[in-house]
């Protein structure tokens, strides 16, 4: 679900209408009309400064994060989805993210998705999934697929990558109940 700050309500109550096991929170706008991986939209990384949209996205992160709305955070450096860097160190956005996550106690998600994105690298990246583990944030597996045959799709590579950041868990949710499984 898609976390759109000022719309919280709207999202608690969109929500309710079913018992979820899960909800995962997503950002893709870092602006009112921006949806910065939206590839017909493209340009609109050429008229910005990476460093800004980066920061402005991890904002938007945090915020979702500190809700309460969501178990799980999808993909958290989506932003580098079309290879827009930024030339700072982002670490800092990082580290307030992950704080976020863990004061709230929501998860996040190892995506493989990006691995078939311009990116070519698992959301988020290693230095992400690194911090989270030292700070003691769960995390879950998705292939985010948007096909059949991408479901479950380099969750091989996910768990690798978890395995090497320290991980030995990953979470499940039963009606929005966390439970830990070895993998």
């Amino acid at each position: 679900m898609d976390y759109l700050p000022g719309q919280e309500t709207w999202i608690r109550e969109l929500s309710a209408r079913h018992s979820w096991d899960y909800l995962i929170g997503a950002v893709h706008y870092v602006s009112d009309s921006w949806d910065l991986d939206n590839p017909k939209k493209i340009s609109e990384w050429k008229e910005r400064d990476p460093y800004e949209v980066w920061s402005a996205y991890f904002e938007r992160l945090t915020l979702a994060t500190e809700s309460g709305l969501f178990e799980t955070i999808a993909h958290a450096d989506l932003c580098k989805k079309f290879c827009f860097y930024p030339a700072q160190d982002c670490t800092p956005l990082f580290k307030r993210f992950l704080k976020a996550a863990k004061r709230k106690d929501v998860a996040m998600e190892l995506n493989t998705s990006g691995l078939r994105k311009d990116c070519k690298e698992i959301y988020p990246s290693a230095q992400i999934v690194i911090l989270a583990a030292q700070m003691g944030v769960p995390i879950t597996f998705a292939s985010d697929a948007h096909s059949p045959g991408e479901v479950g799709m380099n969750f091989v590579e996910a768990v690798e990558l978890a395995r090497r950041a320290g991980y030995t868990h990953r979470c499940r949710f039963t009606q929005r109940r966390r439970e830990e499984v070895k993998f």
